[in-house]
């Protein structure tokens, strides 16, 4: 079921199709009832695609990518072309193995962001955060599966604490509870302390009540928030099965006015990385 959420804009068009076809049937309540469900549906999910009001933006530009890199699997040097032609500030991994770092590192990534807090692991279960300005470890989630990286990066202006997000799918033969759980274990704004961002991997969309419940705690959806909320980041080659949907976000501060959102695809992985560009206030 909680798959089936991720299709929330699939089906909404397919009940548009459904509802005329019913109607040109002269099957009216069917035909009726199915149409307003569906232009309910559309017209949440058709709000993505335009972009949000953007708060008056003074202080300190930062541009953040995440990159689920499939268990090592990504093209390193790719991963390290993005970060050196977009001006990466903070790189967020997920599925960081003690190989991917080791290419990442031939590549180039250490000469561009030479401060990381890194938690590799075999298969999965790693997660990193790479700056180009410094940065101490912090531990911001409740207990995970797959390790989601945490750390406080020291910006010319006021710090930012960021985590590299990866909560188990809900796909799992574990079922969908620990997924809910670690969702829920994700901080929430701090209003007293350092703007935040949720940068990874969720392994939710927007339809999800979960990740919903998350943004309501203060956050916007960067690629919501430009009107790129409908461009699928999973899977990369766009298959037939599964419909491609978005999976990869990044949940900034809803004091931070976002600029820009980029979704970009990286050789290897089944994930397309995000590209966001944000001000985060004096």
């Amino acid at each position: 079921m909680l798959a089936t959420v991720a299709l929330t804009p699939y089906i909404a068009v397919a009940g548009l199709l459904w509802g005329a076809i019913a109607l040109f049937a002269r099957r009216w309540v069917v035909g009726l009832v199915v149409m307003l469900v569906s232009i309910v549906l559309v017209a949440n999910v058709a709000a993505r695609a335009f972009p949000d009001s953007r708060p008056n933006g003074v202080g300190t530009a930062v541009r953040v990518m995440t990159s689920n890199t499939l268990g090592g699997l990504a093209d390193a040097q790719v991963i390290v072309d993005i970060v050196r032609e977009r001006n990466i500030d903070v790189l967020a991994l997920q599925e960081l193995t003690p190989e991917m770092v080791g290419d990442l590192d031939r590549a180039g990534l250490r000469a561009l962001l030479p401060n990381r807090v890194f938690l590799a692991a075999p298969g999965g279960e790693g997660s990193g955060i790479a700056s180009r300005y410094p940065v101490v470890r912090r531990d911001l989630t409740g207990p995970s599966t797959l390790r989601q990286a945490g750390a406080l990066v020291d910006l010319p202006g006021p710090d930012m604490e960021v985590v590299s997000v990866h909560p188990l799918p809900p796909v799992e033969v574990v079922g969908p509870e620990p997924w809910q759980r670690e969702l829920a274990g994700l901080p929430p704004r701090d209003l007293g302390g350092p703007v935040r961002v949720l940068a990874g991997d969720f392994n939710a969309t927007l339809d999800h009540v979960a990740l919903r419940r998350l943004v309501n705690a203060g956050y916007v959806d960067a690629a919501d928030q430009v009107g790129a909320g409908l461009i699928p980041t999973w899977p990369s080659d766009f298959p037939l099965w599964p419909p491609p949907v978005t999976l990869d976000h990044v949940l900034v501060d809803a004091r931070c006015a976002v600029d820009t959102v980029d979704v970009i695809t990286v050789p290897g992985t089944d994930h397309r990385a995000v590209v966001t560009q944000f001000v985060v206030p004096k």
